[in-house]
């Protein structure tokens, strides 16, 4: 049986290749086990090229879980698009924030447990790169 936490991750992967590509682009879903990107993403023409990773979360709305690795992308081709997913009257919201690599990796935040390290990149970083598509550029 599939977690629902894989299936939320599936769901915002699919999510943002749909806005993408209703922006134009011509995005494509990598395999689940790709590392580091869910979608790649190209313009009409080929000529400019994106990795995205997608954070979805459908229960908690103040950060998005990374791995340790996301603090060492700075990629000017990689993109972060964090979703929450919130249902309200029955109905999904759905808030997408796109977020340069870089901006990233010089805002994570390290949290010690006694018995684990946990790395999260906060809503309050993200929030100025709500719905900033325009990231990618033009697409067509």
């Amino acid at each position: 049986m599939v977690a629902q936490g894989q299936i939320t991750g599936m769901r915002g992967v699919y999510l943002v290749a749909a806005e993408l590509a209703n922006l134009g682009f011509i995005a494509s879903p990598t395999s689940r086990s790709a590392i580091g990107a869910d979608i790649l993403v190209t313009d009409q023409s080929c000529s400019r090229a994106f990795s995205v990773q997608v954070k979805t979360n459908s229960r908690t709305f103040y950060s998005w879980l990374l791995s340790k690795k996301a603090a060492k992308i700075n990629s000017s081709t990689h993109i972060y698009v964090f979703v929450n997913i919130k249902a309200i009257n029955g109905k999904d919201s759905i808030e997408y924030y796109v977020v340069p690599s870089r901006v990233v990796a010089n805002n994570i935040r390290k949290v010690k447990r006694p018995n684990s390290t946990w790395y999260a990149f906060d809503l309050s970083k993200a929030r100025k790169y709500k719905d900033k598509w325009s990231i990618f550029g033009k697409a067509g």
